[in-house]
């Protein structure tokens, strides 16, 4: 007799099987799409001084050396020699509310699977890998390490970690002050999250300014547009209460309306460049919106 499996637990369980199923499709993409690209899509801001020149209208601001254009009296610049070595840092900011799915994948499962994708077309361009898994309960670390199998591992870890529990609370553990100890300064930062209508915090200029930050968010449809479905049950995580939500009121559809505006608002306020933010939906397959992502990339690294 045969037992019925959840959406997303074979993955939970056997990581390691997903990931080779998606190790070929992304060996495709990369053939296909992706090219010798990937490096001007996802160079980040790993690279090494060569020597100081004179600033021309387009250069990166960030790169004028202050003390020597004092001195001159015109600005100049630092050249820098790209580095053949990325790290890229999966920033997994894990919480209960990704477990929710009006399908057959949550998107919490979705956003795993992306980071899977992105550490294997890192290992294919032999570039280094590590996470940081948050969780309301505290967070978990891999250091970067580099080459196929290592990374596998390391991705494995991550797609096997256990669901949060809700008794551990709704915020992920994010600290900042330990996350700048543990990764290297210009490593490429793909913050994976569910991202709600939240201010900035005071330590994201200093992130932005150490490392390379890029916002991976899946939308569920209902995150899109709420369904006309009438009333409908919900528990309320933090009392337990059991609550009666009509669905198809025009209240319902308003406040819902304001908190997609507002949420939107919110995840531009944080990666206003459209090549700083991915947005994926639990529907689908998730590699087209990722090689959409490598793609405005390369158009952006390009100009």
């Amino acid at each position: 007799m045969s037992t019925a499996v959840a959406p997303g637990e074979v993955a939970r369980k056997a990581p390691l099987a997903l990931l080779r199923k998606l190790e070929w499709r992304v060996r495709m993409a990369a053939d296909s799409f992706l090219g010798g690209e990937y490096r001007s899509a996802f160079r980040g801001r790993g690279r090494e001084f060569d020597q100081v020149v004179k600033y021309e209208f387009g250069d990166d601001v960030r790169d004028v050396d202050w003390n020597v254009s004092a001195r001159l009296g015109e600005l100049y610049r630092k050249k820098f020699i790209e580095e053949r070595e990325l790290t890229i840092v999966l920033l997994m900011e894990d919480t209960p509310a990704l477990q929710f799915g009006s399908g057959t994948r949550t998107k919490r499962e979705a956003l795993l699977e992306l980071a899977g994708l992105f550490a294997l077309t890192a290992a294919g361009n032999r570039d280094r890998v590590g996470f940081w898994h948050a969780t309301p309960a505290g967070h978990q670390v891999r250091q970067p390490v580099r080459g196929r199998v290592n990374i596998v591992r390391t991705a494995a870890t991550l797609l096997g970690t256990p669901i949060p529990k809700l008794e551990d609370g709704m915020e992920a553990s994010l600290e900042w002050k330990l996350f700048f100890h543990a990764f290297p300064k210009h490593s490429v930062v793909l913050w994976l999250g569910d991202f709600p209508p939240r201010a900035v915090g005071p330590g994201w200029a200093a992130l932005r300014k150490r490392y390379e930050m890029i916002g991976v968010r899946v939308d569920d449809p209902w995150d899109v547009h709420l369904p006309s479905l009438g009333i409908l049950p919900a528990v309320d995580p933090e009392s337990g209460e059991v609550l009666a939500f009509d669905m198809g009121t025009r209240e319902s559809q308003e406040r819902h309306a304001a908190w997609v505006a507002e949420r939107e608002a919110a995840w531009q306020e944080w990666f206003p460049s459209p090549t700083q933010r991915l947005t994926a939906s639990t529907e689908g397959d998730l590699l087209d919106p990722l090689v959409t992502f490598f793609r405005r990339r390369m158009r952006g690294a390009r100009k």
